[in-house]
């Protein structure tokens, strides 16, 4: 396959269908084997020298047991791909993440468990009705902490496993911090240095018609990596779906979709948890302010107050947020976020691989200005291009970050598989895009800055690369881009020996 060539910068893509369904589809599979340290060759470019660590990806790697397929691919089991980059060279590994369930599902050659988004056991109402085990899929995201690698997932326990060879060593929870089973996050933010080092920022939620977040920060990285240095509950009116947040170096923030929860479609056998969501005609999503440690709040005198600013938040459901910062100018708390018209699911009665992206709700990344003394909050759309999986410099992570890099459909409008990287100025609304469009489909883009030398000059917030796995229609596989992250063109592209289904999230250890 070629991919298509980089669009002129500053440009975007024109619109209309642009994809083949077969092609689209195809990535859709069981990953077939799991491979050590392949070394892998670029097929056009050449690998940067001086990017040197690992990218890790998370997903579903395991769609179907027996003939049975699932219903909906966020259900299936992780699958943890790691590529290895020094000295201009990289290798590739992966493995499936041994979860409990994962080996008992091995042995027994079909799915024992249900799932949360709707996928059943064989043996129809009867087999599924009551049975409220979920398996713990570690599917969603991958972060270093320390000596260790997180495999993360929503509902549960993170699984340890090795950063190099990643082997499972098991369930972990992080030297007692977490009780058995408590919900961990897959989606921490990586605090640079805002309070004098570097922090992961993570959090739980018992949700409930009363919910509970727990907020914890740990040392990201130095001998004290792992370590638990803030710690706070806060109970919150209302059933709180909270999948993603956002950091300053003052304020997590999050927002709390205007959703209900009805469980009895799920304890009948009928639904899956996440199909018994349901947005809430007529109400309002609130974003919920909570003070990090040693944050003071507008009108609040005290040095850490124990209550979150609540403020209504714009119509529509957010999965992902891009950033947030405080702007100094103005005082306003601004946070960047991709909406939905309405919560995004798939009927019990679809094929995954059938849906009709019309019938689907388009993200569009919002800018939501909050007035944190009046408690009030008015937005802006920055990008209407159906988008998700935005990132900024994580060196830029809380503060005004002027780029924004984000997977974006090759048509303007409407909604579409994701088969482009945007670059976003979100200064100026200046755009650049790359696309793999037509037999091409993205994942996350991934920003790597390039790393800093004594001897350097200061780094622009866009040097550096941005890295994207690619699911390659022609070839049924998948390829690994390396974009410059300034203009978006085309530095190597790597054609792994393996096909690896749509993914979730990843992220990207530095050597050393």
């Amino acid at each position: 396959m070629t991919l298509a060539p980089s669009r002129d910068p500053g440009s975007s893509s024109g619109s209309g269908a642009t994809y083949d369904r077969a092609d689209w589809a195809s990535a859709f599979r069981n990953v077939l084997g799991e491979l050590d340290r392949v070394p892998l060759n670029a097929v056009r470019g050449t690998i940067p020298p001086d990017l040197a660590g690992t990218l890790y990806r998370n997903g579903p790697g395991r769609l179907e047991r027996g003939g049975h397929w699932l219903h909906h691919p966020f259900d299936g089991d992780g699958m943890i791909t790691a590529l290895r980059f020094e000295a201009g060279q990289a290798v590739l590994t992966n493995r499936f993440v041994r979860t409990e369930g994962w080996l008992e599902e091995e042995a027994a050659g079909r799915f024992l468990y249900r799932g949360v988004f709707g996928s059943q056991k064989p043996g129809g109402l009867l087999a599924n009705a009551f049975d409220l085990r979920m398996k713990n899929i570690a599917n969603t995201h991958v972060v270093r902490l320390g000596d260790q690698l997180l495999a993360l997932w929503e509902a549960s326990s993170p699984h340890a496993l090795d950063p190099d060879t990643l082997e499972t060593r098991g369930l972990t929870l992080l030297d007692g911090v977490l009780g058995k089973g408590e919900a961990f996050s897959a989606h921490p933010r990586f605090d640079p240095g805002h309070h004098g080092e570097a922090r992961m920022v993570t959090f739980g939620v018992k949700a409930g018609p009363r919910s509970t977040i727990r907020l914890m920060e740990f040392a990201a990285s130095g001998p004290r990596a792992g370590q638990l240095l803030a710690d706070r509950h806060d109970s919150v009116a209302g059933f709180a779906f909270l999948h993603d947040f956002a950091i300053t170096p003052r304020y997590a923030v999050f927002l709390q979709n205007a959703v209900a929860f009805n469980p009895l479609p799920f304890v009948a056998g009928l639904k899956g948890a996440a199909q018994c969501l349901a947005s809430k005609p007529g109400e309002q999503g609130h974003f919920l302010i909570v003070p990090r440690p040693g944050a003071t709040v507008a009108g609040d005198s005290a040095a850490e107050p124990t209550a979150p600013i609540v403020v209504p938040a714009p119509e529509g459901f957010v999965f992902h947020h891009l950033n947030a910062f405080e702007d100094a100018a103005t005082g306003e708390l601004v946070v960047d976020s991709i909406f939905y018209d309405d919560f995004p699911s798939i009927d019990p009665g679809v094929d995954f691989r059938a849906v009709d992206f019309d019938t689907l709700p388009a993200g569009r990344l919002v800018r939501t200005r909050i007035d944190l003394e009046h408690r009030t909050a008015a937005s802006t759309v920055l990008e209407e291009r159906c988008c998700e999986f935005a990132m900024v410099n994580p060196e830029r992570q809380g503060l005004d970050a002027r780029y924004g890099w984000t997977a974006v459909a090759e048509c303007e409008r409407g909604n579409a598989p994701l088969q482009a990287i945007e670059k976003l100025d979100l200064h100026t609304g200046e755009r650049r895009v790359w696309s793999a469009a037509p037999r091409g489909f993205v994942s996350e883009p991934v920003m790597v800055p390039r790393p800093a030398t004594a001897t350097s000059a200061p780094r622009a917030e866009d040097d550096g690369w941005v890295l994207n796995l690619v699911w390659n229609g022609a070839r049924c596989a998948s390829d690994l881009v390396i974009l410059h992250a300034a203009d978006l063109s085309e530095q190597a592209v790597l054609e792994l020996p393996l096909a690896i289904p749509y993914g979730l999230h990843g992220s990207w250890a530095p050597l050393g």
